[in-house]
């Protein structure tokens, strides 16, 4: 490959040669003969020429705008760890007005068994489930008017995206996340195929009830391992045997995957909410999942400039390194979902262990009790990984921008004379 790389070069270097010579060079300036609006001339006249006469301008990552970008966005650009050098590109983005263009109104049953009835769109939009603060903050909420008899279940939205990620950098900015007695919201993936949980889910936000810590929890078939050598903030669930956690889905084992519980106080409820809320920041690539969570003041500023650089941001709340998991084989074809759903089999199941009065279904059927039951999203934006194919230094593009720009300007050269010959 190297010994290919020089003799391409070294034939560049003559093609770039040729290029310069004075005469050639001179082609570029002679007059055009065909004006503009004019019928153009035989293809074959020698005056036609310089009118078919163009440097050839780079394409893909080569192209000037993307040099230019990455000029720009020197500072931002991410290093993997097998050397190759990328940026996060924003791909996707899901806020006001257009917020739910691209989401789909999940209005089956609950799989988690709620007291919960998931609705459409029509008639989410027609109840004020889901609505638009003049600001553009994106409004989702349940029913918040009906008295129910306990037992009986509570309207709520349940929306997923039409688009399925296979990775990315998800950046999710929340004024407000849903939390209270009765309630378990949620902001996670999982596979569009229904294939759970070979396919694998994560769990960025989750909370029941009245907890203060946000819990990210990852759900796979066999053979998917929590390395707890990583570094993370976040405090495991479960204990580590032989320095890993399971995360493999066991309802019968009693294993529900690999959860870590976040440090700060700040990452779910009141407290989030108090502060202004804040960003969570999931990146899944082939190495790793990792979430990390920033309160309103500690967003970083990278984030905000819209060139995000997850390496300048210190150690994940949690995460799942490919050093135990095979990343790609357990997390495939994801749908981005956030829900409301209430009591169930987790809420329902761990309300005991709360300070919430009566039971859960009790608690449910007041809907003066939910009135912190309402997620505030700011937006949602999907970023993908960008290879940086050439590196940029005071502007100017790298030697293999270089030699490639000039080897297909002297093939379009040699191929304008033999077709100027065989004319």
């Amino acid at each position: 490959m190297l010994q290919l790389l020089t003799t391409i070069t070294t034939i560049s270097s003559i093609i770039y040669a040729i290029l310069t010579i004075p005469g050639v060079k001179a082609l570029e300036n002679a007059p055009r003969n065909v004006a503009e609006g004019a019928e153009e001339v035989n293809a074959c006249s020698p005056l036609d020429f310089t009118s078919r006469w163009a440097r050839p301008q780079p394409r893909g990552p080569f192209a000037k705008r993307s040099l230019e970008e990455l000029a720009k966005r020197d500072g931002a650009i991410e290093t993997s760890p097998n050397g190759a050098q990328y940026i996060w590109k924003l791909q996707d983005t899901y806020a006001g007005r257009t917020f739910f263009d691209d989401m789909m109104f999940f209005s089956d049953q609950d799989p988690t068994n709620g007291l919960v009835h998931y609705v459409t769109k029509e008639r989410s939009f027609s109840q004020n489930y889901t609505y638009f603060e003049d600001d553009g903050t994106v409004i989702m909420q349940s029913d918040m008017k009906t008295k129910l008899n306990p037992g009986e279940k509570r309207e709520s939205v349940r929306i997923e995206t039409q688009k399925t990620y296979n990775g990315g950098l998800f950046i999710l900015d929340l004024k407000r996340a849903p939390w209270g007695c009765a309630v378990w919201p949620a902001y996670w993936s999982t596979a569009s195929n229904n294939a759970w949980p070979r396919d694998g889910e994560i769990d960025i936000l989750e909370g029941t009830h009245d907890n203060e810590h946000n819990q990210i929890t990852w759900h796979t078939t066999g053979g998917c391992y929590l390395d707890a050598s990583q570094k993370f903030t976040g405090t495991l669930l479960d204990k580590a045997e032989n320095g890993s956690v399971q995360c493999n889905e066991d309802p019968v084992g009693g294993r529900y995957g690999c959860s870590t519980m976040e440090w700060s106080q700040a990452s779910y409820g009141p407290y989030f909410e108090s502060q202004g809320g804040g960003i969570l920041a999931m990146k899944w690539d082939e190495y790793s999942i990792a979430v990390w969570s920033f309160f309103r003041a500690a967003i970083p500023k990278d984030v905000t400039s819209g060139a995000p650089q997850p390496s300048t941001w210190g150690p994940p709340s949690a995460v799942l390194a490919n050093t135990k998991c095979n990343i790609t084989d357990h997390f495939r074809n994801h749908v981005v979902i956030f829900d409301i759903t209430f009591c169930g089999d987790l809420a329902g199941n761990n309300y005991g262990t709360t300070q919430c009065p009566g039971t859960c279904a009790e608690r449910l059927a007041d809907p003066a009790n939910l009135i912190n039951a309402t997620w505030h999203i700011n937006s949602l934006k999907a970023y993908q990984k960008l290879p940086i194919y050439a590196t940029v230094g005071n502007g100017a593009a790298s030697l293999q921008y270089q030699w490639i720009s000039t080897l297909l300007a002297g093939i379009t050269l040699v191929s304008l004379l033999v077709s100027t010959v065989t004319c």
